[in-house]
């Protein structure tokens, strides 16, 4: 199994390196591609590029929007490239996108950008090994990097 994993520079915390680590703790026989670049917006040709010339057969785009109205816009941008991405490639790329204002202290948004990016790799897995596991979640109301909010 080939993964891709692309990153930014901009974010503050090193989403990628958590997320490998997640990978290669609770997975064998993984191949990951790591690229690394400046923003959120450059995610999606990279992911793109990793899934058509890496032939990753999945991919996770890790990226920290800044606090600011601007930053916002960029990270929907960024969004709607990674979706189109998986149109024009019929993969998944999941989206690891922790926005700075989510948490005022720093400690808060760190642990935030951990338990997120550590959450979002064991889905891959799931997606990709465990599909029946995932199944099983759907309605749940679970949550990656916080608390779950319950089915209903």
């Amino acid at each position: 199994m080939r993964i891709g994993i692309c990153d930014t520079t901009f974010a503050r915390f090193d989403m990628a390196a958590v997320a490998i680590d997640e990978l290669k703790n609770n997975a064998t026989d993984l191949t990951i591609i790591r690229e690394t670049v400046p923003g959120v917006k450059d995610l999606p040709v990279t992911a793109k590029i990793l899934i058509e010339e890496e032939n990753c057969d999945i991919v996770m785009a890790l990226g920290m929007p800044g606090p600011m109205e601007k930053d916002k816009m960029c990270a929907h941008e960024a969004s709607t490239g990674l979706i189109n991405a998986q149109l024009m490639t019929n993969t998944h790329i999941l989206e690891v996108f922790v926005h700075e204002n989510e948490e005022e202290n720093p400690k808060e948004l760190k642990k935030l950008a951990e338990n997120r990016a550590r959450e979002h790799a064991r889905n891959l897995i799931k997606m990709m090994f465990h599909p029946k596991i995932m199944r099983k979640e759907a309605g749940m109301g679970v949550r990656e990097g916080k608390e779950d909010a319950g089915p209903l």
